[in-house]
């Protein structure tokens, strides 16, 4: 009976990634999942309370692994002793980067409908969610930086926004694009030396 509830669930999440995918959560329909499923709709209840149920078990687990790892390599490098945070910059980032972009590779269907078709769910802003918190540590390291002495303008809220945005957005175009691994690691690793050098220019005084 178990092995049974499994496969079923297992053809409903199925069905419902395809048509995702194809149409986007606004776009996808209901009656069209469980007719691709084939199961009944009383079966499609049984396992789920709506389509944004259905739609959350297939990217939140995603969603929480990529956010988890951000969230850990920003926190490792803000709690280095403040002096060692100018010689450490960029290596917790880095492997990060690195990490999310295997990750990435490793389960793009579900990553490319996170990032892609989640309009109309509590998902539809999660790039903007880590550009955020994204900006919040840099502001935290310009403020450890001038502690130490360095002479670092003040930089806006809405520039390092905006730099930051390009930069995940970059990062993401790695699964919309569907790019080989190898290929993504490497443009990506471009990509981050681009903005490094950037941003040390903006820093500049």
């Amino acid at each position: 009976m178990e092995e049974k509830s499994t496969d079923t669930l297992e053809k409903i999440q199925r069905a419902a990634l395809d048509e995702f995918s194809e149409k986007g959560f606004l776009g996808a329909s209901l009656r069209q999942i469980v007719k691709r499923a084939g199961v009944t709709t009383g079966a499609f209840y049984g396992y789920f309370s709506s389509k944004e149920a259905l739609f959350a078990s297939i990217v939140e687990p995603h969603a929480a692994a990529l956010m988890k790892g951000f969230m850990e390599a920003q926190l490792t490098f803000a709690d280095l002793p403040e002096t060692e945070q100018p010689e450490h910059m960029g290596d917790a980032s880095g492997s990060y980067v690195e990490w999310m972009v295997d990750y990435i590779c490793q389960h793009r269907e579900a990553v490319k409908l996170l990032i892609t078709g989640a309009e109309g769910t509590g998902y539809e802003h999660f790039i903007h969610n880590m550009v955020e918190i994204e900006v919040e540590y840099t502001l935290q390291y310009m403020d450890v930086l001038r502690r130490l002495g360095q002479p670092v303008p003040e930089l806006n809220h809405s520039l390092c926004h905006i730099i930051a945005s390009g930069m995940f957005n970059g990062i993401f175009e790695v699964v919309i694009h569907d790019m080989p691994r190898e290929q993504a690691q490497r443009d990506v690793a471009r990509l981050r030396a681009f903005y490094t050098a950037g941003w040390l220019k903006l820093m500049e005084s």
